[in-house]
């Protein structure tokens, strides 16, 4: 890549050119990603991106968290794991290489230290939700400043535990970094002198002795982060100051409309998506990214679940019922934009998509 003609910073409208690949775990791999025109990367640590991914019949859309900080701006990196039955991410891992470029959505998310700034953190994950844990701890490592961090991740065996070098590098160089390694089962032929178990009560109180008094970050499977909430509060943890990050829908939040106005599956809806020129025709009870998929067009979508944000659309005419999680902000939806997968047509609307 050439050198940097003009500090630029890099936006979804150009794409991402891949340029190494790095075995991490088995069926994990961290990407780089670099943009063609010598652009810079800005975004909070802890923030995700939706790649759309060429699968064979069709885009896919994959939501992923950055794992690189935005203290180290020349490059953009994802860590991912193929889970059994996957599909977006196995096509990563068998067909990515250097030199391809992808379409991606974002940088977006609010699970970021930058809203939540205070002396002491504890972090805590488990297989590959470590990945924003060490975009933040990379983030207040790069200030220079001394962080005091207590790292905790789980894992099923040391060899699946992801990222594990560039951690203990870190933690290596500063006191303030404090490593907590958890697996469920030693591996093979290697002795393993961390702790052994699921993660419990009295791990956290070996592990974080001041945890009362500590910023706690938790991302890991739902059944996971459950555990932790409730390991946690019946600890007398003040949850206000628990924040997790998850991609398993919660009860949503309802956009502002009347009432007496609710999708009714007995009405016909009419949306117009107007930059296609495309008219359907669905039930109240349909959302807008369905009828959109009836009607033969994409709208990139992630999560499914008005989590991720990537399906968000400005609505230029008409009323729609829309109930999300938290992936779209109040000045979007003032500003007229909604979420496709989770917005459902009231009577005549028109998007601009």
């Amino acid at each position: 890549m050439s050198a940097f003609k003009k500090l630029a910073f890099w936006t979804d409208a150009e794409e991402l050119e891949c340029v190494t690949r790095t075995p991490e775990a088995p069926n994990v791999v961290t990407f780089s990603f670099q943009s063609p025109s010598g652009a810079l990367f800005n975004h909070e640590p802890g923030q995700f991106v939706t790649l759309e991914l060429p699968i064979p019949g069709g885009p896919a859309y994959r939501t992923y968290t950055i794992s690189s900080s935005p203290s180290r701006p020349t490059a953009l990196t994802v860590t991912v794991k193929a889970q059994e039955g996957s599909i977006g991410t196995r096509w990563m891992l068998d067909n990515l290489r250097k030199g391809a470029r992808i379409k991606a959505i974002g940088p977006t998310g609010k699970f970021s230290i930058v809203h939540h700034p205070v002396e002491k953190y504890l972090f805590i994950s488990a297989g590959s939700g470590i990945t924003p844990m060490v975009a933040m701890t990379t983030w207040l490592y790069d200030s220079g400043r001394e962080p005091d961090i207590v790292f905790i991740n789980c894992a099923r065996r040391p060899s699946d535990i992801i990222l594990r070098d560039r951690m203990e590098l870190m933690a290596s160089r500063i006191v303030g970094i404090d490593l907590k390694w958890v697996v469920e089962e030693a591996d093979p032929f290697r002795s393993w002198t961390g702790y052994r178990g699921m993660f419990n009560q009295i791990m956290l109180g070996l592990m974080a002795q001041d945890y009362l008094e500590r910023e706690v970050f938790c991302c890991g499977p739902e059944p996971f982060m459950r555990a932790v909430r409730e390991a946690l509060a019946g600890l007398g943890y003040d949850m206000s100051r628990y924040h997790q990050e998850s991609f398993a829908a919660e009860p949503g939040q309802a956009e502002d409309v009347p009432d007496d106005v609710v999708p009714n599956e007995e009405n016909q809806a009419e949306i117009i998506f107007a930059s296609s020129g495309v008219i359907a025709k669905c039930a109240e009870t349909d959302t807008l990214l369905a009828a959109a998929r009836s009607a033969g067009l994409v709208i990139p979508s992630g999560c499914s679940m008005g989590i991720c944000g990537t399906c968000k659309v400005l609505k230029t005419e008409g009323q729609v019922h829309m109930v999300h999680n938290g992936g779209i902000t109040d000045e979007d939806i003032a500003d007229g934009y909604i979420l496709a997968c989770c917005s459902r047509p009231i009577g005549r609307v028109s998007v601009a998509a």
